[in-house]
């Protein structure tokens, strides 16, 4: 069973100190929902199990099937089964979007970066079913994306490259309801795959078409809530800060 575990996490950039003892794991076949507002550090954890350089693991581990991943680079840590998305993905409109999907199929499978993939011609059924247009393949990774296909096409690649875990900062971002549920549905296929997920998100609207396993909550660096579906209909009900007054958070 793969599982990523994330043991007293403390993180600090440029001196900062920004998360403050996170700990929480996600397993295989499991989904799981990290809430908070803004600022509250879930960014910043995603970039820490990222491994960005610029985020300093000041106390705390990442272990990825027991093996500590804190010291790996981020493409040894793709390659043991880590897909990460972003909130902010980068365009790099030098490289074609259908040659990155190939590069990663091959890095994945440990082959030369150029080498014809055979399953490179997925990619347009499963850019269909997520309502992704054709065109973007032979674009500029980002070029001219809006906001939707740059988190349609982030979820494309962890269809196509079959993490073992997919840590997914605001997959919700920028999609109206269609969006979200077609994004719902793909995740859904991951973790009926196998895969382990985590995704992030402001609100619950996302949750109402995909309903996880565990939810946590996080405020100032920490995770202050941990619960069932419920907790993020509390959420929405509620908002955070009667929920955090109520619960003695603040």
């Amino acid at each position: 069973m793969a599982v990523l575990e994330v043991k007293d996490l403390h993180v600090a950039v440029e001196g900062k100190r920004i998360l403050k003892g996170v700990s929480l794991a996600i397993r295989s076949g499991e989904i799981a929902a990290l809430m908070g507002p803004n600022g509250s550090g879930k960014s910043t954890l995603f970039q820490t199990i990222a491994g960005n350089p610029r985020y300093e693991v000041v106390e705390g581990d990442i272990l990825l099937d027991g093996v500590s991943i804190r010291g790996m680079a981020p493409e040894e840590r793709f390659a043991r089964g880590l897909f990460v998305g972003f909130q902010s993905p980068i365009a790099v409109p030098e490289v074609r979007f259908a040659f990155l999907i190939q590069a990663m199929l091959n890095k994945k499978a440990g082959k030369k970066l150029g080498d014809a993939n055979p399953r490179i011609g997925e990619v347009y059924k499963l850019a269909d079913e997520l309502g992704l247009r054709r065109d973007v393949f032979n674009r500029g990774t980002g070029a001219g994306f809006s906001g939707g296909e740059f988190k349609r096409a982030e979820v494309l690649l962890a269809l196509m490259v079959r993490p073992s875990v997919a840590v997914l900062d605001e997959p919700d971002s920028g999609l109206d309801v269609d969006g979200m549920a077609a994004i719902s549905k793909a995740l859904a296929r991951l973790v009926e795959g196998g895969a382990g997920v985590l995704i992030s998100t402001h609100y619950a609207r996302i949750l109402r078409f995909l309903e996880p396993d565990r939810v946590y909550v996080m405020f100032d660096g920490k995770l202050v809530l941990e619960g069932g579906p419920e907790i993020a209909r509390k959420v929405e009900e509620s908002g955070y800060e009667r929920i955090f007054k109520e619960s003695g958070v603040i």
